[in-house]
């Protein structure tokens, strides 16, 4: 499997320049800065109130905006956007609301616009690090499943690679653990002894003092109707 950086494949898969995009559970905001910084207009959509405010405390890098949302009801107008991005974020979705979230990608996209759904496979050194402190096996399942059933889309293209997730410190794989979803902190805490030790046993070292990991991940590109 080819080692590709997360960033390079969006950024190399699509045509951003001057295009309506929706980022849909945008998180602090990183991908949506990158995709306005390749010239992209971007309505960044996050629920999480610790996620928002990280957001909204960066610097803007164009006319990017951040608002609260959800996926199942997002906030912005039919046929609005040329494309739909879902970056680590479809299987966030609880499963009752996935394939209203698709339905309403389709609903803002204009005819002929993309959806463009990452995902990280259940499988890899990052995923078994991760995995003692929330197994996302079933959902990441649920949201392929979701993908295939969606109605009103084409399937383009599925690109698997390989993303390497670089860490500075135990204490940043903490923060990024937990950061998508708080629930997980104190199950973190509980099991600190075993989530140090699985960092340290699963990870290589990355050249500066942090660890690096294996991480297989699945984009899948649709076309509207």
């Amino acid at each position: 499997m080819q080692r590709r950086r997360n960033a390079d494949v969006i950024v190399e898969t699509l045509d951003l320049e001057g295009k309506r995009v929706v980022d849909v559970g945008c998180g602090d905001g990183h991908l949506t800065r990158l995709m306005a910084k390749h010239g992209a207009h971007v309505l960044g959509v996050e629920c999480s109130p610790r996620q928002l405010a990280k957001a909204w405390k960066a610097d803007k890098v164009a006319d990017e905006r951040i608002v609260e949302g959800v996926g199942q009801a997002l906030p912005a107008e039919d046929a609005s956007a040329d494309i739909v991005v879902f970056f680590n974020s479809l299987h966030h979705i609880p499963l009752e609301h996935m394939l209203q979230a698709l339905a309403e990608a389709h609903r803002v996209l204009v005819p002929g616009g993309l959806v463009y759904v990452s995902e990280p496979v259940a499988d890899g050194k990052f995923f078994e690090t991760c995995r003692p402190v929330d197994d996302e096996t079933q959902v990441r399942a649920q949201a392929l499943a979701a993908l295939r059933q969606a109605q009103g889309f084409q399937m383009k293209d599925e690109i698997l690679y390989l993303h390497t997730v670089s860490l500075k410190s135990y204490e940043a794989f903490h923060d990024r653990i937990v950061s998508a979803n708080h629930e997980r902190e104190e199950r973190f805490a509980a099991m600190d002894e075993q989530m140090r030790a699985l960092y340290a046993a699963n990870g290589r070292p990355n050249g500066e003092g942090g660890m690096e990991f294996d991480q297989p991940m699945r984009v899948n590109l649709l076309v509207r109707d």
